[in-house]
């Protein structure tokens, strides 16, 4: 190791090596409180994609692992120290380096903040989409390698869906770009797709150019309360069985609104047991027309009072506290987050699940979900210390993960699988389908340097 590090100065600028032991440390697991870290040999900020090159050329002649991070915004320890590895920061690669409004593109570096992408597009009149609840602070690098979702995601896609491009540091640290910044392209496979959702396993992104959108219109949002989550679940089937497609649609839980209460004092628990929230951005009459409908449908479904919000400052705190729920819980104890995906037409019957699986392990289990698009994010909360919680809050987290595959589901929707949600793909995905994804991962790392044991590591 002292050869490796040696090396690592001599091919870096002074400032970028680190390795005092607490500013490793620092850095060395992401907010997935339940996954496991090593100790890092090393931390390195990047500031230049010839420094990250290097990073990846001596790791890959020592065979030291080199495990890229953000913002370390992640909830599934894909970030995550392993022991002796080098950690590569890209945070202070955050530059915004192009915005082309006539392509409606814009290249970035992977530490830019997403909401400071947005910020940049909206200036010129254009709209990034892909939002996930940690926008303020997740960086579009993180973004990239989980393939992040979002609040809007059920009508305008995931992060795969605006990347056309991106450069990367792969293999022995070869620089390569990969994808098109056209409107079409069929050239070659699609190694840029690839690189998205791949949890930093296949190497390391540097650049990212992404698509970008049209301003919208303003949205119109419906508010419902419910007494029961399966009769908010059985709104989301009835909205999705209508054909509506809505700039939004998400659920909060009670536990949610009280943790959110207890913190922020905002009285949202006083009027409901779960909170559904819709929205809809078709211009003029029609979005009226579609937000009344989707108000009818809740309350068709037994909502105790729907409406359309006609105040815009009260429709932005509801959907501030939606974004408030997971730091709000982490006040309570320890969080292990789900982000399991199903059928939209089976959220009510995952919904039961997920309540049947906290009473019979007696465990406090909260709700939040993007569940327009069938992706619920059960929070499973054990005090701090206490071991038997812990013990059941795991047992209750597997069997959700076995009770979504069983209804069709996928075990994660937007999270990644990291570490924590390896035994769950490995009982999604057929052994020749893992045995693709391996060769794919030999064939692209073949110093088995990048992230190992991430994603495919034996659960």
């Amino acid at each position: 190791m002292p050869v490796f590090l040696d090396a690592l100065r001599a091919a870096l600028p002074a400032a970028r090596l680190v390795t005092d032991p607490d500013v490793v440390a620092s850095y060395a697991h992401d907010e997935a409180e339940w996954a496991p870290h090593g100790t890092p040999a090393a931390l390195v900020r990047a500031g230049s994609t010839e420094d990250v090159r290097a990073v990846v050329a001596a790791c890959a002649e020592h065979g030291v692992p080199v495990v890229p991070r953000g913002a370390g915004t992640g909830l599934s320890g894909g970030a995550n120290a392993l022991d002796g590895c080098v950690l590569l920061s890209l945070e202070a690669m955050n530059e915004i380096v192009e915005i082309d409004a006539a392509e409606r593109l814009a290249v970035v570096q992977p530490g830019v903040v997403n909401d400071a992408l947005r910020l940049a597009a909206a200036e010129r009149g254009l709209w990034y989409p892909p939002d996930p609840a940690s926008s303020p602070w997740s960086t579009i690098g993180g973004n990239v390698a989980t393939n992040a979702g979002g609040v809007c995601c059920v009508k305008y896609g995931v992060t795969r869906d605006y990347v056309l491009a991106v450069q990367a540091v792969v293999g022995r640290g070869e620089v390569v770009r990969l994808g098109r910044r056209t409107a079409k392209g069929v050239a070659g496979y699609d190694l840029c797709g690839l690189m998205v959702g791949s949890e930093g396993t296949l190497g390391v992104i540097t650049e990212i150019t992404v698509r970008l959108r049209g301003a919208r219109a303003p949205e119109h949002t419906v508010v419902g309360y419910f007494d029961a989550l399966r009769d908010a679940g059985e709104a989301v089937s009835r909205v999705t069985a209508a054909g509506i497609v809505p700039s939004a649609l998400e659920l909060v839980d009670r536990h949610c609104l009280e943790a959110v209460d207890a913190w922020r004092n905002m009285g949202l628990s006083a009027d409901a047991n779960v909170l559904l929230l819709g929205r809809t951005d078709l211009p003029g009459e029609a979005g009226e027309a579609e937000a009344d409908a989707m108000a009818a449908l809740f309350k068709e479904a037994g909502a105790t009072w729907s409406a359309r919000s006609s105040d815009e400052a009260e429709a932005e705190a509801l959907f501030a506290a939606r974004r408030l729920a997971y730091p709000a819980l982490e006040r309570l104890g320890p969080v292990l987050t789900e982000d399991v995906c199903v059928p939209r037409a089976l959220v009510p019957e995952m919904l039961a699940r997920i309540e049947a699986a906290a009473s019979d392990t007696g465990t406090h289990i909260a709700n939040i979900a993007h569940a327009g698009d069938g992706n619920l994010h059960p929070l499973i909360i054990a005090p701090a210390g206490d071991d038997d919680a812990r013990v059941r809050a795991q047992r209750a987290f597997d069997r959700i993960v076995a009770d979504a595959l069983d209804l069709g589901g996928t075990v994660t929707g937007e999270h990644g699988v990291g570490l924590l949600k390896r035994r769950g793909l490995h009982a999604e995905l057929e052994p020749a389908v893992i045995a693709m994804h391996r060769a794919v991962k030999d064939a692209l790392d073949p110093a088995g340097v990048f992230n190992p044991g991430k994603v495919f590591g034996t659960p």
